[in-house]
C-alpha cells in the first residue's frame, strides 16, 4: 500500500507530496519548499517515519513546484525527473525568480533521466504509471497508482476547477483534451491529489465541474 503525505509550501500555496509504501523507501513529488521552516518540516517528517527517499519527481516546473528541487538534492543526494518539454521551463526560472519575490531561489539542478510520456516508475514494492497532460505547461504528468486508486495530478485538475493554461506553454485547447481524455476516463472514485487546495475525485469532477460539462 502506498501512504501518501502532503505538505503545503511556499506564498503559492503548492502541495508536495511524499509517498511510500511498508518497505519505507519514498518517493517526494513536487517540493516546493522555500523557507527554512517549510524545508525543517519534510525533512522531520522523512526522520521521524525512517524513510529512505528513493526518487524526486517533478509533475512541471513552474516555480512554485521546483522550489525545493536544490535542497532535496543537496539533502538526498536526488535530482529531479521529468519530462524533457518541461526542461525549458525549469531553466527559465532564474530569469523571473525575483519578478515574482523569490529572492533567495536556489538553482535547480538538471535532470539525469528524462520522463517518457508514457511508463511505469517503480520504488518499494510500489509502482506509479506516468500520465501525460499538457495544457498547463508543455510537459506537465501526473503520476497513477491504479492499485491504491489516487493520481497525483500537478496543476491540471483541481477540486471544481482546472488548470491555467495563460502561462507560457499552456494551452486551453489541450488542456481540456488531456482532462478529457486522460483523466475523466479513470474510475471514479479514484482521489486526485492536486498541486493546489483539497483532493478530489475523478467522479466528482465529472458532475460538478463547470469547466468540464
Amino acid at each position: 500500500m502506498i501512504y501518501v503525505q502532503q505538505f503545503t509550501n511556499n506564498p503559492y500555496q503548492e502541495n508536495t507530496y511524499i509517498l511510500h509504501d511498508d518497505t519505507l523507501n519514498c518517493v517526494i513529488i513536487d517540493p516546493g519548499m522555500y523557507t527554512g521552516a517549510e524545508q525543517n518540516v519534510v525533512v522531520n517528517f522523512i526522520k521521524q517515519n525512517k524513510l529512505v527517499p528513493q526518487l524526486l519527481l517533478n509533475t512541471h516546473c513552474h516555480i512554485d513546484h521546483v522550489l525545493g528541487n536544490k535542497f532535496i538534492f543537496d539533502t538526498y543526494s536526488l535530482k529531479p525527473q521529468l519530462h524533457k518539454k518541461e526542461l525549458e521551463l525549469l531553466q527559465a526560472i532564474p530569469s523571473y525568480a525575483q519578478q515574482q519575490g523569490f529572492f533567495d531561489y536556489q538553482l535547480s539542478p538538471l535532470p539525469e533521466v528524462l520522463l517518457e510520456e508514457t511508463g511505469i516508475i517503480t520504488f518499494g514494492n510500489s509502482e506509479l504509471e506516468i500520465i501525460f497532460a499538457p495544457g498547463h505547461s508543455p510537459g506537465h504528468v501526473c503520476f497513477y497508482s491504479k492499485t491504491d486508486a489516487f493520481l497525483i495530478g500537478g496543476d491540471v485538475l483541481f477540486r471544481n476547477s482546472i488548470g491555467r493554461s495563460d502561462l507560457p506553454g499552456g494551452n486551453h485547447t489541450q488542456l481540456i483534451k488531456s482532462i478529457t481524455s486522460k483523466l475523466m476516463v479513470l474510475p471514479d472514485h479514484i482521489v486526485v491529489y492536486a498541486g493546489h487546495g483539497i483532493s478530489t475525485t475523478i467522479g466528482y469532477e465529472k458532475s460538478n465541474n463547470l469547466y468540464l460539462n
